[in-house]
């Protein structure tokens, strides 16, 4: 069977948390840099600065959708979007997307003016922001949303919940932490001096790269006839950076 196939992966969202303490921004955009500095003064250091990176398929997601009306008076735009959003509200409710997950975007009604600046009517939009717990069911929803009227189906973008998030997190420090010990070993060796122990550790940013894909070609009157929706997500990455300075002898 042929299907629409939508490949999310076609750009890349920074989201940066903090973690631990915070005391310098980590400025390289390649997780797999770092820089070294010795200190062979009274305080016998090697400084060493890396990043590590983990990744994870995505289990949450985010959609928008809205609906679009024009007519002769405000009044009639007006109706016209209340009863396509109702519309949209009860697919929510059939497709069994709980209303803590729906938020309500952009309501705007406007003039629409003519060529010589003169109003010819008036257009006007409500959009709706969708949270997915189940990101195997993107396609369906999307299908379903469009059959029910939905003018626009934008941006879909592709996240971790919390709870892996955090996994992610401690598997980024930890192979950032890898690298730094690597660095410092090298560093270590090359120089012909002895790694002592760990004098401090400093943690930087760790940034989480959504995937987002747009779907503005999903067209609501071919969603009942058409083939299913497929969107493919590419894995979701979380970074890490690190500061550690080792002792030596």
């Amino acid at each position: 069977m042929n299907r629409r196939q939508f490949l999310a992966g076609s750009g890349i969202a920074a989201v940066t948390t903090t973690a631990g303490c915070l005391t310098s921004a980590f400025g390289s955009d390649d997780p797999g840099s770092a820089t070294q500095t010795t200190d062979a003064g009274d305080d016998n250091e090697i400084v060493v600065s890396t990043t590590g990176e983990a990744t994870a398929e995505p289990d949450a997601a985010s959609l928008s959708v809205g609906v679009e009306a024009s007519g002769d008076t405000a009044e009639a735009v007006t109706d016209e979007l209340a009863a396509q959003a109702d519309a949209l509200r009860e697919a929510f409710d059939e497709l069994e997307i709980p209303d803590e997950n729906v938020e309500e975007g952009r309501y705007r009604v406007h003039p629409r003016r003519g060529r010589d600046g003169e109003t010819d009517g008036y257009e006007g939009r409500h959009s709706f922001q969708l949270t997915i717990d189940d990101v195997d069911r993107i396609g369906e929803i999307i299908d379903e949303l469009t059959a029910a009227g939905a003018d626009d189906v934008g941006r879909v973008t592709f996240s971790l919940q919390e709870e892996t998030r955090d996994e992610i997190r401690d598997e980024a420090l930890d192979d950032a932490l890898a690298n730094a010990d690597d660095e410092a070993q090298h560093i270590a060796d090359n120089r012909g001096v002895t790694i002592t122990g760990t004098k401090s550790v400093e943690t930087g940013d760790v940034r989480l790269d959504t995937v987002y894909h747009e779907t503005d070609d999903v067209a609501a009157d071919d969603a009942a006839d058409g083939p299913p929706t497929e969107i493919d997500a590419d894995p979701v990455s979380v970074t890490a950076s690190v500061t550690v300075a080792y002792g030596f002898e």
